[in-house]
């Protein structure tokens, strides 16, 4: 299949994603729009970051794209499509579907959008904007996104995003061991993760001995996470009006991701 744009799914591509895409609603006018070009659009915008209106015309037309993205964003589509590409690839890499184990951090970005809600100051990073809150396996693929006002610390951040993991389902059912760096450390949290959530929550400290840049066990991964999420433009910055958008175009690039490793897989 012929592609207009680096951003377009291959055929191969386009077969991995196309059972997962939810079936048009029963009654009424029969589904017109091609889904492939409605996702084709989606991926075209999160990878170069332009706006919605500014969708080329080869594409369907934008608000019709937008108002898949937000169907799929608010039924929880896209993180359903996230979860299962996430098994694939694991059990492609030869690992349980369900991980035992998983890092966890947190991102401060700027806002490009002065009608965003929620913005906060981190005064850690000295950033105005927003914090995306993160878990991913070993792998280094996400499990769960929460963005936050970016003046939200990471230990509150993470008590929610671990209430949410506990309610995960099946998917998380063997998560146990969860490492984190130092801004997690804590007695207060300890208590908390071992009071409330049946993980076991591990500090991994950056050697004070050692000068410069160092690499650190485990935390390196999610580290290279967050650098996947920053080859999508639109994840520079954070320009969503809404929290859950943000959210939602977090899970779209890591599907593009794993649906492209997939691919070459097969």
């Amino acid at each position: 299949m012929p592609t207009a744009y680096d951003s377009d799914l291959t055929t191969l591509q386009w077969e991995l994603l196309e059972p997962l895409i939810p079936a048009a609603k029963p009654g009424g006018r029969p589904r017109t729009t091609d889904m492939l070009s409605v996702l084709n659009a989606i991926f075209y915008l999160v990878v170069t970051g332009c706006q919605w209106r500014q969708l080329p015309h080869d594409f369907p037309c934008w608000s019709t794209v937008y108002s898949y993205f937000r169907r799929w964003r608010d039924d929880g589509t896209w993180s359903q499509i996230n979860e299962h590409l996430r098994m694939q690839v694991r059990v492609s890499e030869d690992r349980h579907p369900s991980p035992s184990a998983a890092i966890c951090d947190a991102q401060s970005v700027k806002v490009g959008n002065p009608r965003c809600h929620l913005i906060g100051f981190d005064g850690g990073k000295m950033v105005k904007g927003r914090k995306r809150h993160v878990l991913v396996d070993t792998l280094g693929l996400v499990l769960m996104v929460m963005v936050t006002a970016a003046n939200i610390s990471d230990q509150r951040g993470a008590k929610i995003l671990f209430w949410k993991a506990r309610r995960q389902g099946a998917s998380l059912s063997r998560l146990v061991r969860i490492w984190a760096d130092a801004g997690y450390q804590g007695q207060a949290l300890m208590k908390w993760v071992m009071d409330r959530s049946q993980y076991v929550l591990e500090v991994i400290k950056r050697s004070d001995n050692l000068a410069g840049f160092q690499v650190v066990s485990k935390r390196w991964i999610v580290e290279r996470t967050f650098g996947w999420l920053l080859w999508s433009r639109r994840l520079n910055k954070d320009y969503e009006v809404l929290t859950r958008t943000a959210e939602a175009l977090v899970y779209v690039a890591m599907i593009r991701l794993m649906v492209r490793r997939l691919a070459q897989e097969h």
